[in-house]
């Protein structure tokens, strides 16, 4: 099996193994902390773990959808979908569902090595993501790994009665191999 380390933090496919603890993390509480930073604009839906698994085959060992381990501990994921395949336009996220890991620098090493991952595996030309601009540690995290904000469409997520920019950064290969992440 494939895995990215840096230091004590993780990267490797999701196993069966660990559903029931992405479902405890992510989709089982009805308004759980992470979703007040992920997108908080999109509903949110919890679901039982039985109807989880039946999603199972979409998440365990995909090539898309990483898990994010901290000394042993899952505590996230790290994806990616494809904007437009022919072009190879990809987008990636991460979520780190448990609080007590955030503003740690765990997203920022766990992202620079989906990065690495994605420039090794795939014949990528730019990876990126989008979030929003009330998410401070994500346009942090990307500022971090040489990413250039790309776009502000302005006021176009409504969270809380308060309009908020879309933001799209991202990251040429040339710019990551030059940096040497």
């Amino acid at each position: 099996m494939t895995v990215y380390q840096d230091e004590n933090v993780l990267l490797r496919p999701v196993r069966e193994d660990d559903l029931h603890r992405l479902w405890s993390l992510s989709l089982k509480e009805e308004a759980p902390e992470w979703k007040k930073w992920d997108a908080p604009y999109y509903e949110h839906t919890p679901v039982t773990f039985e109807k989880y698994v039946e999603n199972k085959d979409s998440l365990v060992d995909q090539d898309h959808f990483w898990a994010i381990e901290v000394d042993g501990d899952l505590i996230g994921t790290v994806s990616y979908y494809w904007e437009h395949q022919p072009s190879y336009w990809l987008e990636m996220g991460i979520v780190i569902y448990d609080p007590t890991y955030w503003s740690g620098g765990y997203g920022t090493k766990a992202l620079a090595m989906w990065i690495r991952r994605l420039f090794d595996t795939l014949p990528l030309v730019r990876v990126g993501f989008t979030t929003w601009s009330g998410n401070h540690r994500m346009i942090k995290v990307g500022e971090k790994l040489g990413m250039t904000m790309e776009a502000r469409i302005r006021k176009t997520r409504l969270y809380n009665g308060v309009f908020y920019d879309s933001i799209r950064m991202g990251l040429l290969r040339d710019e990551w191999e030059e940096n040497l992440r």
